[in-house]
């Protein structure tokens, strides 16, 4: 029995996840106008590129997924998310690794991943009737105008990240993007008031 072709081919892949994630058109990250996207063509380009005309920045339709940044092809992360929700007692990464020919590292990156999104997010008020929760913002990544070591030129990569933290309870990470609601990382493990300041 043959695989879809979203398993096997990568554009096959990309194309499927655009109808999913997309149905009335591309969506920018950046400023999250609908349908006012150019789909960048060329040798020189990476396929399912897209540049959004009002705000003049690319992006693809991985942005802001869990398949954002990584070198595995969509295919094979299609296919292993396919695997882990349609299996009935689950997946190890060691047949994960073996089923799509990646090392057994990046098996279990990919499924630690998945299961990392599939988790529902449990976003409980902090604080409460005299607890104190303390907030503060930061900005990681280069300095304005700052090249990559070794490469000449670059653009601004600064994000900013803010931070909630309860004392004695939990803390919360927010990544900050323009228009869009905040990715939330929550830690589980209890910080101290020490800590905390």
């Amino acid at each position: 029995m043959s695989l879809p072709k979203i398993y096997t081919d990568e554009n096959a892949a990309r194309r499927h996840l655009e109808k999913l994630q997309w149905p009335d058109g591309p969506v920018c990250p950046h400023c999250g106008v609908v349908d006012e996207a150019t789909k960048l063509e060329g040798k020189s380009t990476r396929p399912g590129v897209y540049k959004c005309r009002p705000c003049q920045k690319p992006f693809s339709v991985t942005v802001g997924t869990v398949f954002e940044d990584s070198h595995v092809p969509l295919h094979k992360w299609l296919y292993a998310a396919h695997l882990l929700t349609a299996s009935k007692k689950g997946i190890s990464s060691h047949q994960l690794h073996r089923t799509l020919g990646v090392t057994y590292k990046t098996a279990w990156f990919m499924s630690h991943r998945i299961r990392e999104a599939m988790r529902p997010a449990e976003l409980t008020p902090m604080g409460g009737t005299g607890q104190t929760v303390e907030v503060d913002e930061t900005y990681v990544g280069r300095l304005e105008g700052q090249p990559r070591r070794g490469r000449r030129g670059g653009a601004s990569h600064k994000n900013t990240v803010m931070t909630l933290v309860e004392r004695g309870g939990s803390a919360r990470t927010f990544h900050i993007r323009a228009r869009r609601s905040p990715r939330c990382y929550r830690s589980s493990a209890p910080i101290s008031a020490a800590k905390a300041t």
